[in-house]
C-alpha cells in the first residue's frame, strides 16, 4: 500500500484507526511537533474535457500539520477544519518515514478497512444508479 492509498485509507476510514495507530507511536516515541495544525487554501486544477485545457476552479480550505518522529518529517493534510486528524496523520506519516516496526502491523488493519469503504461505496452507488432516469425507455406519446 502506497503513501497515497494509505493517507486516503485513514481519512476516508475509520476514524477510530487513525487516532488509535498515532497514539500507539505517541505512547512508544517522543514526537516533536514542527508545524500545529493551521489552515490554508488549496487551488483547485481541473482539466476541461472538451479542449484538455488546465484551468483553477477555485479555493478548497485545508488542515496541515508537521511533525517529527525519529528523526523523520511526518506531514498530515487534508481537506477541511480537521486538526486532530491532521496531526493523527502526520504522526503515522513519519512513522511510516521512519520505517519503525510497528507500521508492519498496521498494513493488514489498513486493508481490512478498505474492503469495507470499499463495500460503503458501492452500496452508495448502487443506491444513486437506483435513482437513474433511462431515458430510451421511457414513454414520449
Amino acid at each position: 500500500m502506497n503513501r497515497k492509498q494509505r493517507t486516503e485509507m485513514l481519512i476516508n476510514g475509520s476514524p477510530q484507526l487513525a487516532a488509535a495507530l498515532a497514539n500507539e507511536i505517541e505512547s512508544r516515541y517522543p514526537v516533536a511537533l514542527i508545524e500545529e495544525p493551521n489552515h490554508g487554501l488549496v487551488m483547485v486544477k481541473v482539466r476541461e474535457t472538451a479542449q484538455k485545457s488546465l484551468f483553477y476552479l477555485g479555493e478548497v480550505l485545508v488542515t496541515e500539520c508537521k511533525v517529527r518522529v525519529e528523526g523523520t518529517v511526518g506531514i498530515g493534510l487534508l481537506k477541511g477544519d480537521e486538526p486532530k486528524k491532521a496531526y493523527e496523520l502526520a504522526v503515522i506519516d513519519a512513522a511510516y518515514g521512519a520505517g519503525l516496526k510497528e507500521t508492519e502491523a498496521w498494513t493488514a488493519l489498513l486493508e481490512s478497512d478498505c474492503e469495507q469503504l470499499s463495500a460503503r461505496r458501492q452500496a452508495q452507488h448502487k443506491s444513486v444508479l437506483r435513482t437513474k432516469v433511462d431515458f430510451e425507455t421511457m414513454d414520449t406519446d
